[in-house]
């Protein structure tokens, strides 16, 4: 304890890491001040409804963890970082397949700075499709988007016309840009990954007021019970995240003119969740793309059929095939997050390139098959691992009828993953100017 305290006391006598941590401060209350600013035009009462529905669980829900409950009061950051993590990924998958994109990555920061620029525009893009989509179907009810089967009459704007579309529109994509820029300026001039620290506070704000509404639903005793398993699952949340794997690379001699170069060692490190929440969203993404799809189906014959299916298994979290689909699909996208992030076959050439070699592994295609087993094998316990902490609140709900549940796996990887980054920056920075950090 006195060791902890101590670390904090360093953190505030470098004057630089004290400023950068104070700015830092300043940009997350900023927004969440947006997020308690709604929307002109929208119902209040309204809001209250779709907050309740939310709170049951649907796709809303989940959009609702990376904003921070701004999506279901419909403020200014209702869309919060949501955009600018979709472009994103968009963008990291189509390095893979776009060869402009890759020759831009392998230009280092020159390169680097043109995928951030193509993210921006691409983010500007889908905050104008989403929120005209959210402004339309919460006007009609919330389509698949709800939980709850008796959710079709939340009207958010009951006075729709264009101009009031158009200014809601506009506001919440501002909005969207307006965060973007925040997340920038912490990454400049604060301390951690912005975009990151922005998720962080969303995620953390909403635990006290989820925890009071466990303890309401289900008691002091289900209460106790699921904060010492939330307590246990935050140490395999840290264990996880801190693991991975380190294979050995040996560098063989090699003369230069009269210097000697290579002889040294070093290792690959694989990390076992390598995708950390990513595959997380991806998946929920592609489980509710059928609901939105159900919303232009005919409402007879086989059309209605498959809504009501759909309403009946796939927006249900306490479903059996909503549980067996996505965990299914959490570990199908780690594998192939995996898949995209490390390349064993380029990793395979630069050690070969370099004159390294894994010990006891020949150079070339034996090297390349040696770190693909290694990579299937370590992310199977990460996928299963995702896919359990992913699943927990739906197990909740579906045995002791939990209904909001914030200290879910997905919270807590967030939070977590953050938390040791950001601590890693500060330890780093303490260390450099001879102060004991946090990390021992």
């Amino acid at each position: 304890m006195r060791s902890t305290l101590s670390s904090l006391k360093n953190m505030f006598k470098v004057p630089d890491l004290r400023n950068k941590i104070l700015f830092t401060v300043l940009i997350i209350a900023v927004y969440r001040l947006g997020d308690w600013i709604t929307l002109p035009g929208i119902d209040f009462k309204q809001v209250q409804s779709l907050e309740s529905a939310a709170s049951k669980g649907g796709v809303i829900g989940f959009l609702s963890l990376f904003s921070g409950g701004g999506l279901t009061r419909f403020a200014v950051f209702g869309l919060g970082i949501m955009p600018y993590i979709t472009a994103e990924i968009i963008i990291q998958l189509l390095v893979v397949v776009v060869p402009k994109f890759e020759q831009w990555r392998d230009e280092g920061a020159v390169g680097q700075k043109k995928l951030t620029q193509t993210a921006r525009y691409l983010t500007i893009a889908l905050a104008l499709m989403q929120s005209t989509g959210l402004a339309f179907l919460f006007h009609n009810g919330g389509g698949g988007f709800l939980s709850g089967r008796n959710n079709n009459n939340i009207d958010l704007i009951p006075k729709f016309t264009v101009p009031r579309v158009l200014l809601i529109v506009l506001t919440m994509t501002a909005g969207t840009a307006f965060v973007m820029w925040l997340g920038e300026l912490i990454t400049q001039r604060g301390i951690g990954q912005g975009m990151s620290i922005l998720i962080f506070s969303n995620v953390v704000a909403g635990m006290p007021a989820g925890g009071a509404a466990i303890r309401a639903q289900g008691g002091n005793f289900k209460f106790g019970i699921i904060l010492a398993l939330t307590l246990s699952l935050l140490v395999a949340i840290v264990f996880v995240e801190n693991g991975q794997r380190r294979i050995p690379v040996t560098f063989a001699k090699r003369v230069v003119g009269r210097r000697m170069y290579g002889g040294q060692s070093t290792y690959i490190p694989m990390k076992v969740n390598t995708g950390g929440v990513i595959p997380i969203i991806f998946a929920s993404s592609v489980l509710y793309f059928p609901v939105l799809l159900s919303n232009v189906l005919p409402s007879h014959g086989l059309g209605q059929t498959l809504q009501r299916w759909i309403s009946n298994h796939l927006v249900q979290p306490d479903n059996a095939w909503y549980i067996i689909l996505y965990g299914l699909l959490i570990v199908g996208f780690a594998y192939f997050y995996a898949a995209i992030t490390f390349d064993p076959h380029q990793q395979a050439e630069i050690i070969r390139k370099q004159g390294g070699y894994i010990p006891g592994i020949r150079p070339g295609a034996p090297t390349e098959r040696h770190l693909q087993g290694i990579l299937n094998r370590i992310t199977l316990p990460g996928a299963l691992f995702l896919a359990f902490i992913a699943l927990l609140p739906s197990l909740f709900l579906a045995f002791w009828n939990i209904n909001r549940y914030p200290f879910a796996g997905t919270t807590l990887l967030i939070a977590v993953g953050v938390a040791l980054e950001t601590m890693k920056q500060i330890d780093s920075q303490l260390m450099m100017r001879n102060y004991e950090g946090f990390l021992k």
